[in-house]
């Protein structure tokens, strides 16, 4: 069994959404003053690898602390979407590519490879996203979740987050954003992991997300 880390690392310089302020790791106590270490952490909940819940968009919807530990845990299946390009839209024939996998999996995880532009200006640029037809078959088939190797599940510019309001209004899955890493897991089915943060009426959270393959 090997585990695979998807999660970028919190830093004070790292990729946020753009208009977000960074994350800020304040020396709260020193080895030198005080005996031990302690770090001060401020930051937005959607910062990093995070996890959107229904509370993000909806006054009533689901926040994460509401859910099972269950939620964040299941089989995960890889969809390779690398060669869709700049401001292109994944199908669902990507899916019904590997169809019979995809409905057995309770988490789907888009691999455009958009990560390696992370800490670049790339990043927020026109990256791959699904379509509402996609949107659709998850929510239908009633996933966990669905993961992507970009900032959005909607384009940057859609400011109504349109993909977020279909996928949250219909069910309670949840959006795992930022991921990366994803291409190396593979094609069969895996074990996914996503906790998140647990804390009250949370709308969203980072999260420590990997994948465990046999």
């Amino acid at each position: 069994m090997k585990n695979i880390d998807l999660t970028h690392c919190i830093t004070e310089n790292m990729t946020v959404y753009p208009g977000t302020e960074k994350p800020k790791l304040e020396a709260a106590s020193t080895y030198e003053r005080d005996g031990f270490k302690e770090t001060l952490l401020t930051m937005f909940s959607h910062t990093g690898t995070h996890m959107d819940a229904p509370a993000h968009l909806f006054e009533q919807g689901a926040s994460l602390d509401s859910y099972p530990a269950d939620q964040f845990v299941g089989k995960g299946l890889v969809i390779d979407c690398r060669q869709y390009k700049e401001g292109q839209r994944i199908p669902m024939s990507c899916i019904n590519a590997v169809r019979e996998n995809a409905d057995l999996a309770e988490f789907i995880l888009f691999y455009t490879g958009w990560d390696s532009k992370w800490g670049t200006e790339e990043y927020f640029r026109n990256y791959p996203c699904i379509t509402e037809e996609v949107a659709d078959y998850l929510i239908a088939s009633k996933k966990k979740g669905v993961g992507l190797d970009v900032i959005s599940i909607d384009p940057i510019s859609d400011a109504n987050l349109t993909i977020h309001r279909k996928i949250f209004s219909e069910s309670n899955m949840v959006i795992i954003e930022n991921l990366t890493r994803v291409g190396e897991i593979g094609n069969d089915i895996f074990t996914f992991c996503a906790l998140p943060m647990k804390f009250k009426n949370a709308d969203g959270a980072p999260v420590r997300a990997i994948a465990i393959v046999k």
